[in-house]
């Protein structure tokens, strides 16, 4: 095993991952209370000072409402761009400065035995960004809160072996739902969320330019708009229309709103056996 993954939560409500090597354990946003975030940790043998970082997506406060306690408590980095440290400054909290790592966008840097990729992503925050992991010859990547697939984050996310990627709601649940309208209209936007069918697509245009077998996470599901069945069965329809299947040529996986996944133990790429 080179790299874990673990979901702690995933969606509107709150999200987290973490992310580890042999020797280097991460947190990819902490957009839940620092007393659950402790929590989860410890349910899968983890302590809150094992944790070396915690990067931010953007700021979002389902992305960012534990940072700030849990920083302040366990004397933990918190890494992200200088645009998002001066929007989510009022959400957080006084950090200490030795624990303010500011990040440029698309840049590669290292914490520990783990390097780290950011990139830019399309969403309604002042810079957004997903990220990278790589150990070894293995390589996980993070991608949600994308309003669409932009050509700088296919070329991120199309080689690694395990992605997390969006699959935020069902365009009819949502057009029909409870919401109101300027809230629609900003989740269909090219700043919101990628759909269940956006998702399928691009693991289509995946499986089409690399001859490999990904691992892939669905996450951030909306609570009102979606759930994990009509996510699954969706992508499973676009994918079997292109005679690509689940557990033959990808692994499909769903990240629940709440609750905590199994650990992903993430290994080098398998051979796709489709074409």
């Amino acid at each position: 095993m080179a790299l874990a993954l673990c979901s702690i939560a995933s969606g509107s409500s709150g999200n987290c991952y973490v992310i580890a090597s042999k020797s280097t354990k991460v947190l990819v946003d902490a957009g839940i209370s620092g007393k659950k975030i402790r929590e989860s940790l410890e349910s899968i043998q983890l302590s809150p000072y094992d944790i070396d970082g915690i990067l931010i997506t953007h700021e979002h406060i389902d992305h960012v409402k534990g940072a700030g306690i849990f920083s302040r408590k366990y004397d933990t980095p918190i890494y992200a761009n200088e645009k998002t440290w001066e929007s989510m400054g009022c959400i957080i909290g006084k950090v200490e400065e030795h624990n303010r790592r500011i990040l440029r966008t698309t840049e590669t840097f290292s914490i520990n035995d783990l390097k780290i990729k950011s990139f830019n992503i399309p969403h309604d925050a002042v810079e957004p960004i997903g990220y990278s992991f790589y150990k070894e010859d293995v390589q996980l990547s993070v991608a949600t809160d994308i309003g669409y697939m932009t050509e700088e984050v296919f070329c991120e996310i199309c080689k690694a072996d395990f992605l997390v990627l969006e699959s935020n709601h069902d365009v009819e649940m949502l057009k029909v739902g409870k919401y109101p309208w300027n809230v629609k209209k900003r989740i269909l936007g090219e700043k919101g969320h990628l759909s269940n069918i956006d998702a399928g697509k691009i693991l289509i245009n995946i499986l089409k330019s690399q001859k490999k077998r990904p691992e892939v996470l669905l996450a951030h599901l909306s609570h009102e708009n979606n759930f994990p069945q009509m996510a699954h069965q969706t992508i499973k329809n676009i994918l079997e229309e292109e005679e690509y299947y689940i557990g033959k040529d990808i692994n499909l996986y769903i990240a629940l709103r709440e609750g905590i996944s199994e650990i992903y133990k993430i290994r080098k790429k398998e051979l796709c056996t489709n074409g």
